[in-house]
Protein backbone atom coordinates (compact mmCIF):
# COMPACT_ATOMS: atom_id res chain seq x y z
CA UNK A 1 0.00 0.00 0.00
CA UNK A 2 1.44 3.36 -1.05
CA UNK A 3 1.88 6.01 1.61
CA UNK A 4 0.40 9.45 1.10
CA UNK A 5 2.80 12.29 1.67
CA UNK A 6 0.78 14.56 3.98
CA UNK A 7 3.58 17.12 3.92
CA UNK A 8 2.35 18.28 0.50
CA UNK A 9 -0.61 20.73 0.48
CA UNK A 10 -2.42 18.93 -2.33
CA UNK A 11 -2.57 15.74 -0.23
CA UNK A 12 -4.02 17.25 2.96
CA UNK A 13 -7.78 16.99 3.38
CA UNK A 14 -9.57 20.12 4.62
CA UNK A 15 -10.58 20.19 8.27
CA UNK A 16 -13.65 22.01 9.64
CA UNK A 17 -11.47 25.03 10.45
CA UNK A 18 -10.65 25.31 6.72
CA UNK A 19 -14.26 25.28 5.59
CA UNK A 20 -17.10 27.75 6.04
CA UNK A 21 -19.83 25.23 6.74
CA UNK A 22 -22.67 25.11 7.49
CA UNK A 23 -22.41 22.72 10.41
CA UNK A 24 -25.47 24.02 12.25
CA UNK A 25 -27.54 20.88 11.90
CA UNK A 26 -25.22 19.03 14.28
CA UNK A 27 -25.69 19.52 18.06
CA UNK A 28 -27.03 23.10 17.87
CA UNK A 29 -30.76 22.57 17.14
CA UNK A 30 -32.72 21.00 19.97
CA UNK A 31 -36.19 19.48 20.21
CA UNK A 32 -38.79 22.14 20.94
CA UNK A 33 -36.45 25.02 20.19
CA UNK A 34 -39.33 26.94 18.63
CA UNK A 35 -41.60 26.60 21.67
CA UNK A 36 -40.32 29.53 23.74
CA UNK A 37 -43.76 30.07 25.31
CA UNK A 38 -45.14 27.05 27.15
CA UNK A 39 -47.89 25.24 25.27
CA UNK A 40 -51.36 26.37 26.22
CA UNK A 41 -50.43 29.97 27.05
CA UNK A 42 -53.37 32.04 25.74
CA UNK A 43 -51.16 35.13 25.44
CA UNK A 44 -48.60 33.44 23.17
CA UNK A 45 -47.86 34.83 19.74
CA UNK A 46 -46.21 33.36 16.66
CA UNK A 47 -43.32 35.01 14.86
CA UNK A 48 -42.12 33.55 11.58
CA UNK A 49 -40.33 34.40 8.39
CA UNK A 50 -37.72 33.40 5.84
CA UNK A 51 -33.95 33.81 5.73
CA UNK A 52 -32.76 35.00 2.30
CA UNK A 53 -29.25 35.24 0.84
CA UNK A 54 -27.91 38.14 -1.22
CA UNK A 55 -29.60 36.94 -4.41
CA UNK A 56 -33.00 36.61 -2.73
CA UNK A 57 -32.85 32.81 -2.47
CA UNK A 58 -34.14 31.24 0.76
CA UNK A 59 -31.55 29.44 2.92
CA UNK A 60 -32.58 25.92 3.97
CA UNK A 61 -29.69 25.56 6.43
CA UNK A 62 -29.70 28.74 8.51
CA UNK A 63 -30.20 28.91 12.25
CA UNK A 64 -32.16 31.67 14.01
CA UNK A 65 -31.87 32.36 17.74
CA UNK A 66 -34.38 34.54 19.58
CA UNK A 67 -33.78 36.16 22.97
CA UNK A 68 -36.56 38.17 24.59
CA UNK A 69 -37.89 39.46 27.91
CA UNK A 70 -41.23 38.45 29.35
CA UNK A 71 -44.31 40.72 29.03
CA UNK A 72 -43.16 42.64 32.13
CA UNK A 73 -39.80 43.41 30.52
CA UNK A 74 -37.89 41.02 32.80
CA UNK A 75 -35.19 38.77 31.36
CA UNK A 76 -36.04 35.16 32.27
CA UNK A 77 -33.51 33.11 34.22
CA UNK A 78 -35.20 29.70 33.84
CA UNK A 79 -32.99 27.05 32.24
CA UNK A 80 -35.91 25.20 30.69
CA UNK A 81 -34.49 25.03 27.17
CA UNK A 82 -31.25 23.32 28.19
CA UNK A 83 -32.30 21.17 31.16
CA UNK A 84 -30.38 17.97 31.68
CA UNK A 85 -31.09 14.90 33.77
CA UNK A 86 -28.81 15.19 36.84
CA UNK A 87 -28.39 11.42 37.00
CA UNK A 88 -27.66 10.56 33.37
CA UNK A 89 -26.67 13.95 31.95
CA UNK A 90 -29.14 13.33 29.13
CA UNK A 91 -31.02 16.18 27.50
CA UNK A 92 -34.49 16.77 28.97
CA UNK A 93 -35.46 19.88 27.04
CA UNK A 94 -37.98 22.45 28.23
CA UNK A 95 -40.10 21.71 31.26
CA UNK A 96 -43.22 23.03 29.49
CA UNK A 97 -44.10 25.38 32.34
CA UNK A 98 -41.60 28.24 32.49
CA UNK A 99 -40.99 30.93 29.90
CA UNK A 100 -37.28 30.87 29.10
CA UNK A 101 -37.14 33.75 26.60
CA UNK A 102 -34.72 31.77 24.41
CA UNK A 103 -35.31 29.77 21.27
CA UNK A 104 -33.15 28.25 18.53
CA UNK A 105 -34.82 27.39 15.25
CA UNK A 106 -33.38 25.79 12.11
CA UNK A 107 -34.89 26.92 8.82
CA UNK A 108 -36.74 24.26 6.85
CA UNK A 109 -36.13 23.23 3.22
CA UNK A 110 -37.86 26.43 2.06
CA UNK A 111 -35.81 28.72 4.32
CA UNK A 112 -38.75 29.24 6.69
CA UNK A 113 -38.59 29.47 10.48
CA UNK A 114 -41.20 30.05 13.20
CA UNK A 115 -41.40 30.35 16.97
CA UNK A 116 -44.09 30.66 19.62
CA UNK A 117 -43.19 33.21 22.26
CA UNK A 118 -44.64 35.91 24.49
CA UNK A 119 -44.95 39.57 23.58
CA UNK A 120 -41.85 41.28 24.99
CA UNK A 121 -42.24 44.06 27.54
CA UNK A 122 -40.24 47.27 27.48
CA UNK A 123 -36.87 47.40 29.21
CA UNK A 124 -35.93 51.00 29.87
CA UNK A 125 -36.27 53.58 27.11
CA UNK A 126 -37.64 52.71 23.71
CA UNK A 127 -39.89 50.10 22.22
CA UNK A 128 -39.93 46.44 23.31
CA UNK A 129 -38.00 44.06 21.05
CA UNK A 130 -36.69 40.52 20.68
CA UNK A 131 -32.97 40.08 20.01
CA UNK A 132 -32.21 37.93 16.97
CA UNK A 133 -28.99 36.10 16.11
CA UNK A 134 -28.51 34.54 12.66
CA UNK A 135 -26.10 31.76 11.69
CA UNK A 136 -25.88 30.91 7.98
CA UNK A 137 -23.59 29.56 5.30
CA UNK A 138 -20.82 31.91 4.29
CA UNK A 139 -20.95 33.82 7.57
CA UNK A 140 -17.73 33.53 9.51
CA UNK A 141 -19.33 35.53 12.32
CA UNK A 142 -23.01 35.32 13.21
CA UNK A 143 -25.20 38.40 12.78
CA UNK A 144 -27.28 40.27 15.34
CA UNK A 145 -30.44 42.26 14.77
CA UNK A 146 -33.67 43.16 16.52
CA UNK A 147 -37.30 42.26 15.94
CA UNK A 148 -39.70 45.03 16.89
CA UNK A 149 -43.48 44.56 16.86
CA UNK A 150 -45.73 47.07 15.12
CA UNK A 151 -48.60 48.86 16.82
CA UNK A 152 -47.17 51.36 19.29
CA UNK A 153 -45.95 54.04 16.88
CA UNK A 154 -45.04 56.46 19.69
CA UNK A 155 -42.72 53.89 21.31
CA UNK A 156 -41.17 52.97 17.95
CA UNK A 157 -40.57 56.64 17.14
CA UNK A 158 -38.92 57.17 20.55
CA UNK A 159 -36.66 54.11 20.33
CA UNK A 160 -32.98 55.22 20.39
CA UNK A 161 -31.80 52.56 17.94
CA UNK A 162 -34.62 53.01 15.43
CA UNK A 163 -34.04 56.78 15.55
CA UNK A 164 -30.51 56.20 14.19
CA UNK A 165 -31.68 54.08 11.25
CA UNK A 166 -32.69 55.70 7.98
CA UNK A 167 -36.38 55.61 7.15
CA UNK A 168 -35.78 53.39 4.09
CA UNK A 169 -34.16 50.65 6.22
CA UNK A 170 -36.09 51.04 9.46
CA UNK A 171 -38.85 48.70 8.29
CA UNK A 172 -36.37 45.80 8.07
CA UNK A 173 -36.45 45.75 11.89
CA UNK A 174 -40.23 45.86 12.33
CA UNK A 175 -42.30 42.70 11.87
CA UNK A 176 -45.50 42.71 9.82
CA UNK A 177 -48.75 42.06 11.68
CA UNK A 178 -50.61 39.22 9.93
CA UNK A 179 -53.46 39.11 12.46
CA UNK A 180 -54.38 36.41 14.99
CA UNK A 181 -51.25 37.18 17.06
CA UNK A 182 -48.98 36.23 14.15
CA UNK A 183 -46.09 38.39 12.92
CA UNK A 184 -43.81 37.94 9.92
CA UNK A 185 -40.14 38.88 10.12
CA UNK A 186 -37.99 38.06 7.09
CA UNK A 187 -34.20 38.28 7.34
CA UNK A 188 -32.21 39.33 4.27
CA UNK A 189 -28.47 38.82 4.65
CA UNK A 190 -27.45 41.26 1.88
CA UNK A 191 -28.62 42.97 -1.25
CA UNK A 192 -31.85 44.86 -1.77
CA UNK A 193 -33.83 45.18 1.45
CA UNK A 194 -30.91 43.94 3.56
CA UNK A 195 -31.84 43.65 7.23
CA UNK A 196 -30.15 46.13 9.54
CA UNK A 197 -27.53 44.24 11.54
CA UNK A 198 -25.88 45.45 14.74
CA UNK A 199 -22.20 45.51 15.66
CA UNK A 200 -21.20 45.07 19.28
CA UNK A 201 -17.85 46.35 20.50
Amino acid sequence: MAKIDTGRPENVLPTPSHTVGPFYGYALPFRGGEDIAPLGRPDAMTVHGYVYDGTGEPLPDALVELWGPDPDGKVPTADGSMRRDPASGGFLGRNGVEFTGFGRIQTDADGHWYARTLRPGARGRGAPYVSVCVFARGLLVHLFTRLYLPGDEAALAADPLLARVGRERRDTLIAVDEGADTYRFDIRLQGEGETVFLEFR
